[in-house]
């Protein structure tokens, strides 16, 4: 293959939905660690407990978005329409109202990709920016989406919020090899339809600023209704609700960093289990059984023969493409839905440049 049509490493690992944990995973070691810094950086609950009402409302309605001006006080943002980081973070998000955003994600409609860069803690504003980055993307056409993120927590319910917004948006998420996905960060995580994880994640107990609890049995029952509801969120989510009951036994103030198989068993790592199965669905609808099948037989091939631990995963991408016809891919009725179909689109768009330059 030439070198100009070369995809970054990152970018591939991102296509190649059948991957196995990433290496940056096996630094984690299950270990437990005191945190560092203030302590609403975790998992924090500031909703009033109600008896007999979901603790949490949330909504994928977005009819009426919010537009006024906003700040990122918790956090900092950026958008590209590179898939690779070496070049930088992209355009600077200061105040992401409607103008700046869309100016942002313009250059992102060739390409049909955006990478959203996220620094700081999950709050409201990281939210209302999710909603407006994905209300934006879906005018403009860019359904490819990463979320690079790296946090140590923050707002339970706004993890929720945002989470279910992710879910029923097609996200792709990163935790790069320098970034953590910490606390409440972990619900987030859950929601993406696909994984990649370098760095650390990790899980504490949930804190409730507002508590009113005297006693044991007082703040049992009022972190009751929290633990029910982010168990049912990460059940939904193809996540292993354990994760919700691992929470619980880890002090606020200690941090327990998930191992490389933890993340694979819980469901928290590579492809979104029920993503998978919405897919599969939608998939047979589309494009047939036999593309179902020959799909899912393109991933156990690939896992055997392309996936050896000494190679990069430039090689497994190559090893990849190769194998796709084996199984008849890209398949001429559902391209776009072929393993891989991504790589296509890249090479599609940069021999598209390169004849325009040609006969410019």
């Amino acid at each position: 293959m030439p070198s100009h049509w070369r995809i970054p490493a990152v970018f591939l690992a991102l296509m190649l939905s059948a991957c196995s944990p990433q290496q940056g995973g096996e630094k984690t070691s299950g270990e437990v660690i005191q945190t560092q810094g203030e302590s609403r950086g975790g998992a924090v609950s500031d909703a009033e407990v109600v008896a007999n009402d979901p603790y949490v409302t949330v909504t994928t309605d977005r009819s009426s978005i919010d537009w006024q001006p906003m700040a990122l006080e918790a956090g900092q943002a950026w958008i590209s329409c590179d898939h690779d980081y070496v070049n930088g973070e992209g355009v600077p998000l200061a105040s992401p109202g409607y103008t700046e955003i869309r100016a942002a994600l313009e250059p992102c409609g060739a390409g049909g990709l955006m990478r959203l860069r996220y620094e700081g803690k999950i709050s409201a504003e990281f939210t209302a920016l999710i909603e407006r980055t994905v209300e934006v993307a879906d005018t403009l056409g860019i359904h490819k989406r990463i979320l690079d993120i790296d946090s140590t927590g923050g707002q339970i319910e706004e993890a929720i919020r945002s989470g279910d917004m992710i879910g029923a948006s097609r996200w792709t998420i990163w935790v790069r090899e320098d970034a953590v996905c910490h606390s409440s960060c972990v619900l987030v995580l859950a929601a993406g339809d696909m994984r990649m994880i370098a760095g650390k994640v990790g899980i504490h107990r949930m804190i409730r600023i507002s508590s009113k609890a005297t006693s044991r049995a007082e703040l049992q029952e009022e972190l009751q209704a929290v633990h029910a509801d982010v168990r049912e969120y990460l059940q939904r989510n193809g996540v292993a609700f354990a994760i919700a009951d691992l929470m619980m036994t880890v002090p606020n103030r200690s941090l327990r960093l998930l191992t490389a198989q933890e993340m694979d068993l819980y469901g928290l790592d590579g492809r979104n289990a029920a993503e998978d199965d919405l897919q599969r669905i939608e998939l047979t609808r589309r494009c047939g059984a036999d593309f179902v099948q020959r799909k899912d037989a393109f991933f156990r091939a690939f896992d055997r023969e392309c996936q050896a631990p000494s190679e990069d995963v430039g090689s497994m991408g190559d090893c990849g493409l190769q194998l796709r016809k084996r199984f008849g891919f890209p398949d001429a009725q559902c391209p776009l839905q072929s393993p891989l179909s991504e790589f296509d689109s890249a090479v599609n768009v940069s021999m598209r440049n390169r004849s325009d330059t040609s006969t410019g």
